[in-house]
């Protein structure tokens, strides 16, 4: 089962990513644990960041700005730039494989304002802008016949090393939730484009249930570097009681945020740390806060803002028509990933990555609203291209006998676990403790308090064991692999949280509440020397 290069999800980035390698004439596989279409791309409503000025004055240089604004001090400017200026090419590209954007009166694409920018620069598609991109995607990859496997769970990379003992990646063992076997995939290279964590944050979570940084655990493991995973941005605005986004393009079209008096109290259209902590303030005094669209109409909503009505209407049972949306914050997208260079490569050789879980060092402290998707075509594209010229070049063995061996012994050896703790109750308990002492606001105590019960739920773990001793499809067995994939990210996130002694963009520390530049303007970087987790500060 070799291919030239192996990708390993198959939401934006994925897809793009398979896209430019098979155009760079590569033997493309793609596996994924869920299907393309429940992706977590298809959740990213607002649009996607390029300077058109197709509704309103508009420039490079002025994303460029606003990106690094946003990313307080932590961004690689070059990496930015080569965003920024890429946008409008990415949006043309979109438009040209069929992604149907909503239009100006003058069938130009239409633009709104996201928060944090100087200008209306987000192309969308109604509010379903990611949805559409992915599906375009995916029909593009089938009529390409690339190769996607679904229900394939990535359990960990195959490394193998060379004559001088440096090690490559030379593809991935993963489950095959269907048949319950384990299978062995060889490639000349890999891309990561798995996604992020922040389901670690549970039912505190925009994200779907399957954002639990499988990849970035697994590279980690592998040999590859991880850089900035305690930034983990809040989205102000997610259903009080579901946690499911409500879109940055309902205050993009003017809608207001209110307090429990009817007060505005913040600036709807900051940078998302500041929004989201503005309404955690708010919530900490007793306050409820409310987002309100009713003065933008019904035509308006319903054809600008559909999903929005109908997630408001569903889960918390009130018609933005007519009544107040009741939000809070909620962990939306995580900064962190795998470190990666300018060719979109990691540490570990053959080894790329792209989208939420690679860490091109764009977004900094803090991301732009509008630039992930963004980032997933402009890195998704680069990577895919960089993979392709990887493996043309390969010609080096690939070993997988022994990490077949293991990764059978790893299936089955975590069926013996016994099933005295139920690791669902715990999970739960993980999304609680992180979301009040390791979320918008954090302090020095309240974080070693969580890692202290994180390294006890570690040593738990083999009482925790799936219920279900079954082969196949078992998902009760999937969910308790991604469940230690969360934990071990959870130590990280922690260490990285405690060592930053300052407070920068989504990291706010109540305790520590100025940025320290003098100190603290560099990147955390995590990789493990003999499974033993070691930290620094790097630039």
């Amino acid at each position: 089962m070799r291919s030239d290069v192996l990708i390993i999800g198959a939401g934006g980035a994925g897809l793009v990513a398979a896209l430019s390698a098979s155009e760079a004439g590569a033997k493309v596989r793609v596996l994924t644990k869920e299907y393309p279409t429940r992706s977590q791309t298809s959740m990213a409503q607002g649009g996607i960041n390029a300077a058109l000025g197709n509704a309103g004055e508009d420039s490079v240089e002025a994303h460029i700005q606003n990106t690094l604004k946003s990313a307080h001090g932590l961004a690689n400017e070059a990496a930015v730039r080569y965003l920024c200026e890429e946008a409008p090419k990415a949006v043309e590209w979109l438009e040209s494989i069929g992604v149907c954007f909503s239009r100006t009166k003058e069938s130009k694409i239409a633009q709104r304002t996201l928060g944090g920018a100087s200008a209306p620069r987000a192309c969308y598609a109604q509010d379903y802008t990611g949805l559409k991109i992915l599906h375009t995607l995916y029909d593009k990859c089938l009529e390409a016949g690339i190769e996607i496997l679904s229900e394939r769970y990535l359990l960990n990379f195959i490394v193998n090393h060379d004559q001088y003992e440096k090690p490559y990646v030379g593809g991935a063992t993963v489950l095959n939730i269907q048949s319950g076997e384990v299978e062995v995939y060889e490639s000349a290279s890999v891309i990561v484009a798995t996604g992020g964590y922040s389901r670690i944050y549970d039912k505190h979570s925009t994200n779907s249930t399957s954002s639990t940084g499988d990849g970035i655990a697994a590279a980690i493991r592998a040999g590859a570097r991880l850089s900035d995973m305690e930034f983990v941005q809040f989205h102000p605005t997610a259903l009080k009681n579901s946690s499911i986004l409500i879109s940055e393009s309902a205050r993009g079209a003017g809608g207001y945020l209110l307090n429990s008096k009817g007060e505005r109290f913040t600036n709807e259209l900051a940078p998302r740390d500041e929004v989201a902590r503005a309404i955690n303030d708010e919530i900490n005094k007793g306050e409820e806060v409310f987002l309100d669209i009713r003065h933008l109409g019904e035509a308006f909503i319903d054809a600008e803002l559909p999903q929005e009505r109908k997630l408001a209407k569903l889960y918390e049972n009130v018609d933005p028509l007519h009544e107040l949306i009741p939000i809070k914050p909620a962990a939306h997208y995580t900064m962190g990933g795998i470190e990666v260079d300018k060719n979109s490569h990691s540490k570990l050789k053959g080894l790329f990555a792209a989208g939420e879980c690679a860490n091109h060092k764009v977004h900094g402290a803090n991301r732009l609203g509008g630039n992930s998707l963004l980032e997933l075509v402009v890195f998704g594209k680069q990577a895919g291209a960089n993979a392709a010229i990887y493996a043309k070049k390969f010609d080096k063995n690939i070993d997988t006998s022994q990490h077949e061996v293991s990764a059978n012994n790893f299936v089955k050896g975590v069926k013996y676990f016994t099933n005295q703790i139920d690791f669902y109750e715990k999970r739960n308990f993980i999304g609680n403790i992180f979301y009040n002492n390791a979320g918008i606001s954090r302090d020095d105590m309240g974080l070693k308090a969580v890692l202290g019960a994180i390294r006890q739920i570690q040593r738990e773990i083999p009482f925790m064991g799936p219920k279900d001793k079954s082969k196949i499809c078992n998902t009760n067995l999937v969910e308790f692999i991604e469940f230690g994939n969360m934990v071990e990210l959870c130590e990280i996130i922690l260490v990285c949280a405690i060592s930053r002694n300052e407070s920068r963009g989504a990291h706010y520390r109540s305790d520590i509440p100025k940025e320290n530049d003098m100190a603290y303007k560099a990147h955390t970087i995590t990789w493990k020397e003999d499974g033993v987790l070691c930290a620094d500060f790097m630039e």
